[in-house]
């Protein structure tokens, strides 16, 4: 069995919330460039890399793994703009009800969620790649939304009219990537040093890093064989500690702050490393099939908490010998992701 077969046939069981699967289109250079160098961009996709860049990424070059690597971050670039533009037009209807008071409602703007089947390539930096990554699909997902999204600059306060009207329009203010690969997430957390709008938080093995360690906004090592209960005891505590840090005490005034979008991430992004699963070859931790299951539903309860739209995109994941745990721990993300929207959607 391939994980195609067994993904289709979970999704002939999909019910309640719906959905629509789309083709992952090709990313564009200028997509590319808003975080790689332009001049590795054009070496490689010109097939002008030298034998030990290749042989440190990992893969031969060929105009077929060029075009698996564009469908790689194009599709979680799409998925992002997808997921963003949904939410605004919610949030427009939204306000629109408000605005002419049609009744009562639930706010549930923010279960926009998009998820792309590859992706996660979290070891590329601006102009190298190592671990299987040629490109940041998610690091370029989020300069894509920053560039094309950005927050508006505060106005003075005297003009409040027009100062909230900009501030009722959905802009990106900060983005949350949320890393639980068994490898560190060194590329995104090296292209986001500088970048204040985008915060990374990367939970992985402690005696897993194959080139040196970077340094993420938040990154929470775990001991080699460490199992569900330190695992899932460990996401929820720091989950938490993001929930509750004060990201916007940033010394406005009251009146800015009180008409700024009270939730600290506009959108989130979830790389769903499996590596972690106690059957793969590349992993060194010992996570369950049902402790995998149990991570994936405390970052979506996280989420759904933050009220904000979600990218899921796949990461690690290496079988031994057995193909079907570390098969159906990759399914399992995206079904479970359904099952959860499914089951807000029945208690609405």
């Amino acid at each position: 069995d391939s994980i195609n077969d067994v993904f289709l046939f979970s999704l002939k069981n999909l019910t309640f919330f719906t959905q629509d699967f789309r083709i992952s289109p090709l990313a564009t250079v200028e997509q590319l460039i808003t975080t790689h160098d332009e001049h590795y961009v054009q070496r490689y996709l010109n097939g002008k890399m030298t034998e030990l860049e290749n042989r440190n990424i990992g893969f031969p070059w060929s105009l077929q793994h060029v075009n698996r690597t564009l469908s790689s971050v194009g599709g979680t670039v799409a998925a992002a703009l997808s997921a963003w533009e949904k939410y605004c037009k919610r949030h427009e209807l939204i306000q629109k009800k408000k605005h002419n008071r049609q009744g009562s409602f639930e706010d549930t703007t923010h279960l926009c969620w998009s998820a792309h089947v590859a992706g996660g390539t979290h070891h590329a930096f601006k102009d190298y790649g190592e671990g299987f990554c040629i490109f940041s699909d998610i690091a370029v997902a989020a300069n894509v939304l920053l560039q094309k999204y950005p927050a508006p600059a505060l106005i003075q306060q005297s003009n409040n009219h027009t100062q909230k009207n900009q501030l009722s329009t959905p802009a990106i203010r900060r983005i949350l990537i949320i890393d639980l690969d068994v490898h560190q997430g060194n590329g995104n957390a090296v292209l986001f040093q500088e970048e204040e709008r985008v915060k990374t938080f990367s939970m992985q093995c402690k005696a897993n890093y194959f080139s040196k360690k970077e340094q993420s906004d938040l990154d929470i090592e775990l001991p080699v064989g460490c199992r569900d209960e330190t695992y899932l005891s460990t996401l929820r505590f720091w989950l938490k500690n993001i929930e509750n840090y004060p990201f916007d005490e940033d010394g406005r005034s009251d009146e800015v702050k009180s008409n700024t979008q009270k939730k600290p991430f506009d959108i989130i992004f979830f790389q769903a490393g499996v590596d972690i699963h106690k059957d793969d070859r590349l992993g060194r931790l010992s996570i369950s099939t049902g402790g995998i299951s149990r991570r994936n539903q405390i970052v979506f309860e996280f989420v759904h908490r933050m009220k904000s739209p979600l990218v899921i995109c796949m990461g690690g994941g290496y079988p031994r010998d057995e193909w079907d745990p570390i098969l159906k721990a990759h399914t399992n993300v995206y079904w479970e992701a359904h099952q959860f929207l499914s089951s807000l959607s029945k208690e609405r």
